[in-house]
């Protein structure tokens, strides 16, 4: 073999890896316990399948955390929660930069953000976490931001409390079964796995907001919106408990080709029902609702589906 068809397959070698790597894409996911995971291994499922010679990486993850990644290019796929997302466009909150380099690819469906007590606990409201044992999230996950602001709506912080940050909602659901914490903290989908755990050996119920506090926490981001988790979601759960809402979207770097997301979008549509199959809260998902414009700039091949199904 000459020197010169050497560096012929050299090189032709390299562009091999370099495509094969291209074709690979790493999708953050979320903490265990969450719903993000299995979430994350269905899109991955249905991608692959869709798109030939697509390959997708799920790795761990959490909602800042996500959207920073795609922007710094440690991932291409990432979900997102809205309230941060746009704190992310905007640079605040918890983004020291504007985000420029992550786009929208779809709305998917609300989150909850739940404050879990043990029955035993004496917390019946936000006020009462007062020098309780609370279990969060790491630093980079919404529901962590989130569990600082709602308690800064009622005069309280991190220090008010006795505060474990733990790896995940599992681990969280763990301490409380062992009773080595009285709350835990979570943003996901209604019900959520890891209170069911708990559910299973603890009596449990959930802390409500108030309207003062929604009203606080709207003041800190617009993005934060009441809901209900409805009576009968948890073991004993015998009433209405208003909390705080916020929407779950996917982020994609906006440097992907435009026509892998516009297939990616064109997938997801057409398979709602293996999405609902892991979220319920997904069955009425629809173009239209994927499409729905909350801050975050689409990506071009987003928009060019969107476009031609009439959802934009």
């Amino acid at each position: 073999m000459t020197r010169k068809t050497s560096l012929v397959l050299a090189v032709a070698a390299a562009l091999a890896a370099g495509a094969a790597q291209a074709d690979t894409l790493r999708l953050m996911t979320g903490p265990q316990g969450g719903v993000w995971v299995p979430l994350g291994g269905a899109l991955k499922n249905m991608w692959e399948k869709a798109i030939p010679g697509l390959s997708v990486q799920t790795l761990p993850g959490a909602g800042i955390a996500n959207v920073r990644g795609v922007d710094e290019g440690k991932a291409d796929i990432g979900f997102g929660n809205s309230i941060t997302s746009v704190d992310g466009v905007h640079g605040r909150g918890a983004f020291k930069h504007k985000v420029t380099k992550a786009c929208q690819l779809a709305n998917l469906y609300p989150q909850y953000f739940q404050m879990v007590a043990l029955a035993d606990s004496g917390v019946h409201s936000v006020a009462d976490l007062k020098g309780k044992s609370i279990a969060v999230q790491p630093k980079g996950n919404t529901a962590e931001l989130i569990s600082q602001q709602i308690l800064q709506a009622v005069g309280l912080s991190y220090q008010s409390a006795k505060v474990s940050f733990v790896n995940s909602y599992t681990d969280a659901a763990s301490l409380l079964k062992d009773g080595h914490a009285q709350v835990f903290t979570l943003g996901t989908t209604i019900p959520a796995s890891s209170v069911m755990d708990v559910a299973a050996g603890r009596d449990i119920h959930l802390v409500p907001v108030t309207d003062e506090i929604v009203a606080a926490m709207r003041k800190m981001n617009p993005g934060y919106v009441k809901g209900t988790i409805p009576a009968g979601t948890y073991p004993k759960q015998d009433k209405d408990v208003p909390v705080i809402i916020y929407s779950t979207h996917l982020v994609v770097s906006c440097s992907l080709p435009e026509k892998t997301v516009y297939e990616m979008a064109k997938t997801m549509a057409a398979h709602v029902s293996d999405m609902a199959a892991i979220n319920k809260a997904m069955g009425s998902l629809t173009p239209k609702m994927m499409a729905q414009d909350i801050g975050v700039p689409f990506h071009p091949g987003a928009v060019k589906f969107y476009k031609e199904v009439g959802a934009m």
